[in-house]
């Protein structure tokens, strides 16, 4: 008998119970995969709807009534900060990383260059460190600025006065309400 043929015995020998509980138990795993696509999409929303309230209604609100500090009757502490946020778009790369460098800041600048080797080339993964120049491998370079050091950069020119090209550094600076709990 083929493989085919012994497959295809198992299968007509699977019993109404057998077919009872697969059924049941792919109707449990659709309403699961719903059940988590739906949290998701909430999960989503209340991080949005969280997002209104702390960097524009509560901040708004206090800031028109002059406050900057507030305390709840739990002692929770409620403060509103500045917000940064900072990013360099693909598309003008070039042009924030001549920024930075003209203007002193190179080194937030940082340079990855990597070359893939296969299993056996172990020697010459080696040699490469000797040898990269010489060699002239295949090699992928990429240039990046961290995005936490982009963000602290802007933050402190921002803050010390200090001219940035908000375009090239999609630079957004708004203000954040913090709510501290109290300990215990």
């Amino acid at each position: 008998m083929s493989d085919f043929e012994d497959i295809a015995q198992e299968l007509s020998s699977v019993d109404e119970e057998g077919l009872s509980r697969v059924s049941k138990l792919a109707n449990l795993q659709l309403r699961l995969e719903q059940k988590v696509a739906d949290l998701d999409a909430e999960h989503k929303q209340a991080k949005r709807d969280l997002r209104d309230i702390s960097d524009d209604q509560l901040p708004a609100a206090m800031l028109e009534y002059g406050i900057r500090e507030f305390k709840l009757e739990d002692g929770s502490q409620i403060t509103v900060k500045n917000f940064y946020s900072a990013s360099i778009p693909k598309d003008r790369q070039d042009e924030s990383f001549a920024w930075l460098v003209d203007h002193g800041f190179g080194d937030l600048i940082k340079n990855l260059v990597s070359v893939s080797f296969v299993r056996g080339q172990e020697d010459n993964a080696k040699a490469l460190v000797q040898e990269l120049e010489d060699r002239h491998l295949p090699t992928s370079n990429r240039q990046w600025v961290e995005p936490m050091t982009l963000k602290a950069f802007a933050r402190e020119q921002v803050e010390a006065g200090k001219e940035l090209p908000f375009d090239l550094f999609q630079l957004f600076i708004g203000e954040q309400s913090k709510i501290t709990k109290p300990k215990g």
